[in-house]
């Protein structure tokens, strides 16, 4: 991966966390600078079980973005792609089967923090 690449996945992740944050109103931030592990999400939050993988392309392959986000989750963590294209809004993207446990996660986060 070039430089340029990984810079533009650097300010993925750095958005992708501010806007976690702003969403939340949880603590969040990236994730591989700090533990560097293969599995470590690229965004650590407070959402307890949830694994993110941010995309910052144009073009996201969206099966092997999903695949590679649930095996770096393992079989505990809910699985959620962060993605953004040039000039779009952020989306999630998360398998319909793991969509109750996410909105379990997430109403949890939210009553706790507000």
């Amino acid at each position: 991966m070039g430089t340029k690449s990984r810079r533009k996945g650097k300010r993925g992740e750095l958005e992708a966390a501010a806007e976690l944050r702003r969403l939340f109103g949880i603590d969040a931030r990236r994730g591989r600078q700090y533990c560097g592990a293969p599995e470590a999400p690229d965004v650590r939050t407070a959402i307890d079980q949830v694994h993110f993988e941010v995309k910052r392309t144009e073009w996201l392959r969206l099966y092997p973005a999903l695949a590679q986000a649930s095996a770096d989750a393992g079989n505990e963590k809910i699985p959620v792609v962060l993605y953004r294209s040039n000039r779009q809004p952020w989306v999630a993207i998360v398998r319909l089967e793991d969509l109750p446990r996410l909105a379990v996660q997430l109403y949890l986060t939210l009553t706790r923090n507000h």
